[in-house]
């Protein structure tokens, strides 16, 4: 009997999951093998054509790896999807630069593939091109658009740990490839500049891995060749090594050379365990790069440099270095305890290592001194004279105009000031005084406890004091806001995006609309991203609820106060001002004939938000007020001129049953009828003929 076509179909589809992944593991193993036969047989069988063996590979990423054009042909027009991804995010397109065919690469670019397109680590083909010197399909890559600067893009995790960040060009120098590297250079117009994040350039990249006897060369050939085309000498490794320091355990002299007549380099400059150039080269014993750092200047009066050929048994590397007055001195620190809580273990290390002094400064430009990344660089940390600082590092010309902005800050209460400046090698060492966090770090701590009122009070008055200056911030981002020791918040510009305001009313209303934005961050604690922040996110049930929303559409509104007065907003008021500014309206307007014609203004745009408040007032209460012990019967409407008139005499005229009842007077009104407030203040305000009863001045201001 013949098997019908349903049954035929029942024998070729897999019984079980067993089954499915038995025959995805035989595709893949096919695969691998350029069994096309095989390949062709699975696929009949029904092996899933996208698949996934161990590490998320797929028959189609095996086929690159394995370099078979023509099984990649096959599998694609079976159905293999090209965008499928491994555990680690790579693609066939990533694997088919690692194997450098440019034909799979084309064929690849043709079902629809990003050129820039990463895993999850950064890579992209272009990178891994470079990585493994595939010098063509390098070359076909960059003529269909690959960025060629493009730095490694990482996770926000991967990032704070200071992963991630690298170059293609970055790529080509660690992995000595001599010729990618040039090519990169002269042919691509790569920056050799750019450094990834940890702070390392390309340079430091050949470097690193230099000593290796089969890399030696090359990393030679390549450092010789950055060097010429002008790259950064100053860059440092993760451990804080230069690249002289790199070049010297290499053991290359011509590098050493070519390294100290760039002019540009510190010799005496040491990595985090204080190791100088020297003091490597004795480590090393190494006679000839010894006596050229000495014949250079090399400070011969750090690093026990006598106790090491000691150790080694360095005759004559002892006499060399006494020849340059070389001396035993045992060094002795006392205890010392920094005042910064937050810095503490950078700065005690920073207080013991050896670091060359620039004038009264010591500091260590490297990434685990560095306190706050800026578009313009690093900030590190520094010991001016021994006070704790905070370092910005820029080239003299840059340096100066900043020194200029800074210095005229002196006499502000909440901007930045500079504390002490030095200067060296063409370089300006901004000092300021050192602060504890930033104020986005601030919030992300669930320690750190911020009286939020208080905070936003001296955030306003920095933007006022910056636009009293002339200038208009641009960027009032949380991490632009420093607080010291004591809670003071200080406003500052590193990134160097403020604005000469020069009549530009345009500048003023961009900084309003991003207080206002600060402001929900601030007061919703830091839980969601500056620009995701909204309305929505504060908390109704807030003694402050009505008046931060009205602050902050005055803020968006660009409100014809300014900042000058939206200080004095009735947001920042305490709770007993807020009730002593109701209890005082009622005695202001009682003698006026027509006390509804004060709020009439307002009413007109926004009704009284309490239409039936004495329904909402304790019964109680209410009785006792229109029936007071001495005096005449009232009846109170429910107008807003009546609730002011009650809250003034309930306070001024106090009865013990009314407070046994409600308790204090300001906490039971303000709870009961939270709008009250801005809602009179802002009728008054409104109201040109009664807008001075709306000034009042809280004292906490």
């Amino acid at each position: 009997m013949e098997p019908t076509a349903h049954s035929q179909q029942e024998a070729s589809t897999p019984s079980s999951r067993e089954t499915a992944e038995d025959l995805a593991f035989k595709l893949n193993a096919a695969v691998r093998n350029r069994n096309r036969k095989d390949v062709l047989e699975l696929l009949e069988k029904g092996a899933d054509v996208n698949s996934k063996a161990e590490s998320g590979w797929t028959p189609l990423q095996s086929a690159v790896q394995a370099d078979d054009e023509d099984l990649v042909r096959l599998l694609l027009d079976k159905g293999a999807c090209p965008l499928a991804r491994k555990d680690n995010g790579g693609t066939a397109f990533t694997e088919a630069a690692i194997v450098g065919n440019v034909n799979i690469l084309k064929l690849l670019l043709d079902h629809g593939l990003n050129i820039n397109d990463h895993d999850d680590n950064g890579f992209t083909a272009f990178m891994e091109a470079a990585c493994y010197g595939k010098e063509e399909a390098l070359k076909f890559l960059y003529s269909k658009g690959a960025n060629v600067n493009l730095r490694r893009a990482v996770s926000e995790e991967k990032a704070k740990l200071h992963k991630g960040g690298a170059t293609a060009l970055m790529d080509a120098s660690r992995k000595h490839h001599f010729s990618v590297v040039k090519i990169l250079v002269q042919e691509m117009g790569a920056d050799v500049n750019i450094c990834d994040n940890k702070d390392r350039n390309a340079l430091i990249h050949a470097l690193k891995e230099g000593c290796a006897k089969e890399r030696y060369e090359s990393a030679v050939f390549i450092g010789h060749f950055l060097l010429n085309c002008g790259i950064d000498v100053n860059s440092k490794d993760e451990c804080g090594k230069s690249a002289l320091i790199l070049a010297v355990e290499m053991q290359s002299p011509d590098l050493v050379k070519a390294l100290l007549e760039k002019g540009e380099i510190d010799i005496d400059d040491a990595d985090e365990e204080g190791n100088t150039a020297l003091k490597v080269a004795v480590e090393k014993n190494d006679y000839n790069i010894a006596k050229l750092l000495c014949e250079k200047g090399a400070r011969t009066d750090v690093g026990n440099l006598i106790a090491v050929v000691n150790r080694n048994r360095a005759h004559n590397m002892a006499c060399l270095l006494r020849e340059y007055n070389a001396k035993f001195v045992p060094e002795t620190f006392k205890d010392w305890e920094p005042n910064s809580k937050c810095w503490r273990d950078q700065l005690k290390n920073l207080y013991k290592i050896y670091r060359p002094m620039i004038g009264k400064l010591k500091t260590f430009q490297y990434i685990q001194q560095r306190i706050q990344n800026t578009s313009q660089g690093g900030i590190y940390l520094g010991l001016h004279g021994g006070t704790e600082v905070a370092v910005r590092i820029s080239r003299s010309t840059e340096g100066d105009k900043e020194k200029r902005f800074f210095e005229q800050c002196g006499k502000c209460e909440h901007l930045l000031k500079l504390f002490q400046f030095e200067k060296a090698r063409g370089y300006m060492y901004l000092c300021f005084p050192l602060w504890e966090k930033n104020l986005e770090e601030h919030l992300q701590e669930p320690e750190d406890q911020m009286d939020y009122k208080d905070a936003l009070r001296m955030i306003f008055q920095a933007v006022r004091e910056l636009h009293f200056l002339g200038f208009a911030h641009q960027d009032l981002h949380p991490t632009n806001f420093f607080i010291d020791l004591r809670g003071k918040i200080y406003l500052a510009d590193f990134d160097n995006k403020r604005k000469l305001i020069e009549g530009k009313k345009e500048l003023i209303n961009s900084d309003l609309e991003a207080l206002s934005r600060l402001v929900l961050y601030v007061l919703t604690g830091g839980r969601k991203p500056l620009q995701q922040v909204s309305t929505k996110d504060l908390a109704a049930d807030s003694p402050d609820y009505e008046e931060a929303l009205d602050l902050v559409s005055s803020l968006v509104s660009h409100d014809e106060r300014g900042l000058e007065d939206l200080s004095k907003h009735p947001y920042f008021w305490s709770k007993q001002t807020r009730f002593k500014f109701l209890k005082s309206i009622w005695n202001k307007i009682k003698d006026l004939c027509k006390r509804k014609a004060v709020f009439k203004a307002a009413n007109a745009t926004e009704s009284f938000p309490y239409p039936r408040w004495t329904e909402k007032i304790d019964k109680y209460v209410l009785k006792i007020m229109e029936n007071p012990r001495k005096g005449i019967t009232l009846k109170y409407s429910n107008d807003v001129t009546d609730l002011l008139r009650l809250i003034r005499n309930l306070d001024e005229h106090p009865d013990t049953r009314i407070s046994n009842r409600i308790g204090d007077h300001a906490e039971y009104f303000l709870k009961l009828f939270p709008a009250l407030t801005i809602y009179v203040y802002n009728s008054l305000r409104q109201n040109p003929k009664y807008s001075n009863f709306a000034d009042i001045q809280d004292p906490s201001l």
